[in-house]
């Protein structure tokens, strides 16, 4: 029996169930297989419509989608550079940590450096700059005296509050000229893209094993 298949035809009816506006598609497996051909429709015409360099020679869309991201966050460094020039401020995850804590109080410096998605040394470089600025201060946690709880200061609100604005700016430069309804969308999708390389993220598994198990057991299985 292909499990495979009967777990994609599950998601399919779950996201049937649960997305599908069903004044235009009854609940129903007429309305479900309408859908279904009205899904495949769209998406064959968007594929026609659209275009992308080495489209022509078969340069797929996940490849496009890849190249898109990496050129989105090398954009975003760019604005981020030019918030926090002529600061205190020597890069962008700096001010990241400082908009975590102020934004959801104390943590343990573990938990803020997993939070960002960082190796545990880089983000211990970062958490040792604002200690030495004084934008940030540490104290023994109560319930494990191992750890170290940390927490935004007065003085750290302020250099952030000096920034903010740039900061602010830059985020709007980032999301262009997307009108709010698209913006909705695009929070949905890379919410949803989030959510599935998260899982992938917190297994920890090793880089000669990372493209393998993320393809078979995660992409897969999905």
């Amino acid at each position: 029996m292909n499990y495979q298949l009967i777990k994609q035809v599950i998601d399919l009816i779950e996201k049937f169930d649960t997305t599908v506006d069903f004044k235009s598609y009854p609940k129903d497996l007429t309305g479900f297989k309408r859908w279904i051909q009205d899904d495949e429709r769209e998406t064959e015409q968007l594929f026609s419509e659209l275009d992308w360099e080495g489209k022509e020679n078969g340069r797929s869309p996940e490849s496009e989608i890849s190249t898109l991201i990496v050129h989105l966050n090398r954009y975003a460094k760019t604005y981020s550079k030019s918030a926090i020039h002529n600061s205190k401020f020597n890069t962008q995850e700096e001010f990241i940590y400082l908009i975590h804590l102020k934004t959801f109080g104390s943590t343990t410096k573990t938990e803020l450096i997993k939070k960002n998605l960082q190796e545990k040394p880089v983000g211990m470089q970062i958490i040792n700059r604002l200690i030495g600025q004084g934008w940030i201060q540490q104290n023994d946690s109560m319930a494990d005296k191992r750890s170290k709880i940390i927490s935004i200061t007065g003085k750290g609100l302020e250099a952030l509050d000096d920034i903010m604005e740039k900061i602010r700016q830059a985020s709007q430069i980032v999301t262009g000229n997307l009108s709010p309804t698209e913006k909705m969308h695009l929070i949905k999708i890379l919410q949803k893209l989030d959510r599935f390389h998260l899982a992938i993220y917190t297994k920890n598994i090793a880089p000669a094993q990372l493209v393998n198990v993320a393809y078979n057991e995660f992409l897969l299985s999905k």
